[in-house]
Parts: C-alpha cells; structure tokens; sequence
C-alpha cells in the first residue's frame, strides 16, 4: 500500500494518473477498515473501536509530504496516513483491533492498547538502532488528549541538534537534520495546556516540526464554539506568526476535502520546516467524521438534519472522487471498480485477521474441552462437570475468558478429588495462564544485553590525599567530562545554561560546550519533559533540570 512519490518533481499526466488513482483506492480502504471495524464492535468482536474516517485525505497529502528519517508524533485517527506510508496493511488494523498479542501479526502494540495507536520499531530485535534515515518513523501514540504534542517538540528540536552541533554521530538517525516531525491533534484538543506549551515552545526553539489540526467542529458531541474562541484555532494563534522582523509560526489553513489545494499546502510546508527550521501549523478545516467521535456512540445524537447533509456532501472521499471525475482522471465506471475491489480485499483481510486471532484460542478450547471430559469421568459431580464441557464446546468463537472461567469452575468442582486427570487439569490452568501473562506483561523494560539493569556500577574511589571540595564540584567536573566525551549528551532546564544552575553545578559549561548543548528553557515543565522523550527517541542522552 506504499505510495509517496517524489511530487516535487514533474510528472507525466499518466503517472500522475497513477498516483491519484493509487490514493484514492488507499482512501477507499481505510475507509472501510473504518466501517467494518465499526460493526466489529457493535457486533462484540472487539472491545472498541476509533477510527479515521472523514480524516482520509488530507493524511494521503500528509502521507506524500513526509520522507524517510522524518517523525510522527500523532493521535488515533491516523489511519489511512499508516497506510499510506506502508506502515499499517488492512490485517493488522483488524488485528489490533482485536488484540491479536502476536507481534509479528500486530506490530502496533501485540494488543496492548486499543486500536487505532500507531509505532514504528526503532530497535533490531538485539536491542541495537535500526537506520531510522531509511524508514518512516512513528513514536508510539497515548490515548490522553493533546499527550502526543510534547514529544513532538523533542522529535523536531533533535533536528536542529544534529544540524548545528558538531562531531555527533550521525549514522543512522540523521541527515544533516533535515528531518522534520510531523504532529497530528484534533480540534478539540488544541483546548488542552499541553497543545498551546508545545505551540509557544516551538516557536522559541525555531524546529522543524509540522502540526496538522484535524478540525470537524466537534470535540465528541461538543461543538466547536464551546472548545476554541473564536472558533477558529489559527484564528486564534495569528499572533504566533512570523514576519519579517519576528520569528515565530508559518500558519497556513486549507480545506480538507481540496485534494489538489492539499497536496500543495503540505508541500509548502514541509519545505519550509526541513530547510528554514521553522515551525508549521496546518489548520485543515471542512473536514466530517461519518461515523461520530467512536464506538460509543452515533453523531445522529448531536448533530442536526443541515449539519448531516452538509457532511454527506463534503465528505473528503466524495470530493476526491467528484473531482478525480470532472478532471478526467478516471470514469465513473473505473472508480466503480476500484471501490468494489477494495471492498473486497478490505473484506477478506477483516477475515483473515479474525481466523488468525481466534485459531489457537480454538485450538485451546479443543485442549480443555477433551480434559474436562475426562476429569468428569473420574469425578462425583461429573453431571456438572459434562455440562460446562458441554457449554463450552459449543460456543462457536470463544474468548480466553470463557476457556479459564471454565475450567477453574471445574477445578472447584474437584475440590478433594485427587487423580490424574484433576492434576492434569491443574497443570493446564497454570501453564495457560504463564503463557497468556507472558503475552500481555513481557518487554515492560528492555530485555536484550543492552538494558540499564545490566549496567555494572562504578563505585567511586579515595585516596588519603583526595580533595575535600563542595558537592557542586564534584557534581559539576563530572558533567565537564561527561559532556567532553559524549557529544550527544545535551542538558536543558531551567537556570540550566547562563547561570550554570542555581546550586552552580553546571558552572561554566555553556560557555565550554555552547548553548544547544547546556540550555536554560521557560517555565514550561511538560515539554521538558517532551524533549527528553523526543530526543531520546532520536539517540540523544538528556539530562532535565527543573528549577529548585
């Protein structure tokens, strides 16, 4: 499903054909990944369900903006921009959404968290750093709104790091720090504290980073004149627009049902974050969501007759297909076809990744099932016994849940009954449920050769003749050596730099190493915070300082 072409380059009118075609069936598929994840809820094979349906064209212009070492730091309506970048196929949306804890078969989380939170794998399986300059990279999306813009910040700022600090390694995490990040957020969560710390931080530090505003005039149920003044999100940040005298944001604002005006709009901004380092905000208005803010829910609820018309006609896929028509791209009848088959596929993959997921769940009731039998031959309540091996085998798609329910009913049933077949019954549960621990609590903490715990301590040494010198000293040398022999160790905080800390443990060193490396920031905790995640990301070593 990998599409991105080099648009900035000219194209024949048959390759552009292509690449519009090529969009709008990626479109069409997410889409119904959408609609189908949907009914798999209501239906109760997945627990919940959010999806991106409404979002699907401008993540396509997103998707054709963004290059290989570039970062997303986004939310859970990202979907079809996963897609496009050919880091998300239709089985693994489906698996995610139905927790499949195979991480080969769902590479998102090993259904750890709910559909629609997007990575990508930083790390070879021994621990070591893949080269991130050649994939496409997404740190791992939380659910609290507005939680991914703080990262963003550390994502875009390890950019600037690598563009103008020298002698850092740069092999496999930068290109002289062209890489921009790229931030999604909807509407609504632009009201969070956390959105507008990011927003002002960026525009101090001058990074490349590119935040895209999903805007459908809705916070779930809530309109948008209850969320934003103004309405209007870049309304109301103009004051962070640059000019020719003042640094700040490049704000540009575009419809979100205008394929082609989109396609440039993200054009535009990409090449002014990746070669002036300035941040972009994006504010993509006009845009619908078919379906409401989730599962939990119908938008028929809160929005009015006018409103849903208004959407059906906007819808972004409605509009791409209109125009993909009037402009002579394609026939009816072609994208007729295209649709159909993407349904299809879309169809059989939903399939596939229920069968997968519920193959060694059946595999295990066959398991139980013939060992309940034969515990119930040897047991005095072997009427109650039969019957829940009964009830259990007949459910057609079981969970995991009715298989261990079951069988500790049974293993009461057989309280003081001891044979064989109850010790194998025991043994069973036990090995089931270290096996299912396994799956859902591994790899909470690194577990190749290379994590902290395997570190060996260095003990400090003394000598008779040792200097008794303050703390601050001992404190402050130690950060003068460690900055002189690892180059990619930065710190930042507040009274960090050109005081050195208050306590005057990094006395000096901003001078020594520079202003990128030892660095006072604002007041701004959480994206202190955010740069040290972002940049870690990136291969930096942080050291964070809050004010004391």
């Amino acid at each position: 499903m990998q599409t991105i072409p080099d648009v900035t380059n000219d194209l024949s009118f048959e390759d552009f054909k292509t690449e519009v075609l090529n969009d709008y069936k990626i479109a069409v598929v997410s889409r119904e990944c959408s609609l189908l994840g949907r009914r798999e809820v209501l239906t109760g094979k997945a627990k919940f369900g959010i999806f991106g349906d409404g979002k699907e064209v401008p993540q396509l212009a997103m998707a054709k903006a963004f290059q290989k070492g570039d970062w997303r730091s986004g939310y859970y309506r990202d979907q079809t921009f996963m897609m496009a970048i050919g880091a998300l196929t239709t089985e693994q949306f489906f698996a995610g959404l139905y927790a499949n804890t195979n991480l080969e078969l769902e590479p998102m989380s090993a259904g750890r968290q709910m559909g629609g939170h997007f990575v990508t794998h930083s790390l070879n399986d021994n621990g070591t750093w893949k080269n991130l300059t050649e994939q496409y990279n997404s740190s791992a999306d939380i659910s609290p709104t507005a939680g991914q813009m703080p990262r963003l910040l550390g994502l875009a700022q390890a950019s600037k790091i690598f563009r103008n600090v020298n002698d850092i390694n740069t092999n496999n995490f930068s290109v002289k720090g062209n890489e921009v990040a790229w931030g999604t957020i909807g509407n609504a969560s632009t009201s969070e504290g956390l959105f507008f710390e990011t927003i002002n931080a960026a525009g101090v530090l001058q990074v490349p980073m590119v935040i895209s505003v999903w805007d459908d005039e809705y916070g779930i149920s809530v309109h948008a004149r209850h969320q934003t003044t103004k309405e209007n999100i870049s309304e109301i940040l103009k004051g962070f627009q640059r000019n020719k005298k003042e640094k700040g944001f490049e704000i540009l604002r575009v419809k979100g049902w205008d394929y082609p005006n989109l396609m440039e709009t993200y054009q535009e901004a990409a090449k002014i974050a990746r070669e002036e380092h300035v941040p972009v905000l994006i504010h993509v208005v006009e845009l619908t969501q078919p379906q409401g803010h989730s599962t939990s829910g119908s938008h028929e609820r809160y929005k009015n007759a006018e409103r849903l018309e208004w959407e059906t006609e906007h819808d972004c896929n409605t509009q791409m297909r209109q125009w993909i028509i009037e402009s002579g791209i394609a026939t009816n009848e072609a994208l007729v076809d295209i649709e159909r088959t993407a349904k299809r596929n879309v169809r059989d993959a939903k399939k596939n990744a229920w069968n997968t997921f519920l193959r060694p769940i059946k595999k295990e009731q066959l398991e139980i099932v013939n060992i309940l039998k034969q515990v119930a031959s040897k047991s005095a309540n072997r009427v109650f016994i039969s019957k829940l091996a009964t009830d259990l085998e007949a459910i057609g798609e079981p969970t995991r849940k009715d298989i261990l329910s079951t069988s500790r009913k049974v293993l009461r049933l057989t309280l003081g009954e001891t044979n064989a077949e109850t010790t194998t019954l025991g043994n069973w549960i036990n090995n089931n449920i270290a096996k299912t621990q396994h799956s859902f609590s591994s790899h909470l903490y690194s577990e190749t050769q290379r994590a902290n715990i395997r570190i060996k301590e260095i003990k400090p040494t003394y000598t008779d003749d040792s200097e008794l010198v303050d703390g601050r000293i001992i404190i402050r040398d130690n950060f003068d050596i460690i900055f002189s022999n690892h180059p990619e160790v930065l710190v930042f905080g507040e009274d960090t730099g050109k005081i050195g800390d208050v306590n005057q443990g990094l006395e000096g060193l901003q001078e020594k190493f520079g202003e990128l490396r030892v660095a006072d920031t604002g007041i701004r905790e959480a994206t202190i915070i955010g740069q040290g995640i972002g940049m870690a990301l990136r291969a930096y070593a942080l050291l964070l300082k809050f004010s004391t």
